[in-house]
């Protein structure tokens, strides 16, 4: 069974960087990857592997799920990287994170393979997976990819490397050059979030790189909750705050949220399975909305809800 986390916002930290180790595991974020693929110069990528393991195990991380980003299945670093994270780290890792996954049998692979270290290695729980969605034929297996393994947790909308797939003309934040007539990336957005619901699992929208523009980086993350997104990659500890503001639930729609469902289910009592509440009709799928609006609050901690 998936272990319920809050995933408001994933903050990225190269592996191969003992101070900012130190500094994402004071940052507050919901969950924080140390990356050994984009962010590891080949020739660091091996010795990084060490340093993954101290922060992993000699830092205090508190509530922030501790994640690794491994190389690609198609680069000689993979296997490597997961048996010497997973050998050292052992209980103190909750996720590793797959990127660039083309189809379900890539998935199935990590999978295979943490079964046999975790079964080696007697460790107590079982390791989730979080998988990129970033390279066309990924995309277009996005459900199956999604449901390979009970292990995933969630997928990940990656818009840079696909937009180096698609061959797209973008600019160094992956938004089009030229004028596109709507939101250039929906499409793909609503792609990989459709397959996240349909397997059950968490929706994580993509990075954004200009990391001094906190307003672009808030219009980005609205727009990724807006369509249902559970949380956002951060780049830098700046953007943390903003993605917990945008993605948790805000005062007041928690408390429409449970004067709702308690109006339903009084009503239920009665027999009717449609009330007008607050001059609006409610019926079963508000009670789904309300559910999923406090679910997230319970899950990012009420205390901590945004005034709307």
């Amino acid at each position: 069974m998936r272990p319920p986390r809050a995933r408001r916002s994933e903050l990225a930290t190269p592996a191969s960087s003992e101070s900012m180790c130190e500094k994402a595991a004071a940052s507050g974020a919901d969950l924080v990857f140390l990356d050994l693929e984009d962010a590891c110069a080949p020739s660091v990528k091996e010795s990084s592997r060490s340093l993954v393991v101290e922060a992993l195990t000699g830092l205090d991380w508190g509530r922030t799920t501790r994640a690794v980003r491994v190389n690609g299945l198609d680069t000689e670093w993979c296997h490597d990287d997961i048996i010497s994270v997973v050998t050292g780290a052992r209980d103190a890792l909750d996720v590793i994170i797959v990127p660039k996954a083309r189809t379900a049998r890539d998935v199935w692979w990590v999978d295979v393979l943490l079964t046999q270290l975790e079964a080696k290695l007697r460790l107590t729980r079982a390791i989730g997976l979080e998988v990129l969605i970033e390279e066309a034929e990924g995309l277009a297996n996005a459900a199956e990819i999604a449901s390979a393994s009970p292990r995933v947790e969630a997928i990940i909308f990656g818009a840079g490397d696909l937009s180096a797939s698609l061959h797209a003309r973008v600019d160094g934040n992956f938004q089009p050059q030229a004028g596109y007539p709507g939101d250039f990336w929906h499409f793909a957005r609503v792609q990989v979030l459709t397959a996240a619901r349909a397997a059950g699992v968490d929706a994580i929208d993509s990075p954004y790189t200009a990391y001094q523009d906190p307003d672009g980086y808030r219009s980005s993350a609205t727009h990724a909750g807006a369509l249902g997104f559970d949380g956002k990659w951060a780049i830098h500890p700046s953007q943390v705050p903003i993605a917990h503001e945008v993605f948790t639930p805000t005062t007041r729609e928690i408390a429409e949220a449970r004067a709702t469902a308690a109006t339903y289910r009084e009503s239920e009592t009665r027999g009717t399975g449609a009330i007008g509440y607050d001059g609006k009709l409610v019926d079963a799928a508000h009670m789904r909305h309300a559910s999923i609006v406090l679910r997230r609050a319970a899950l990012a901690d009420v205390e901590h809800a945004v005034v709307a």
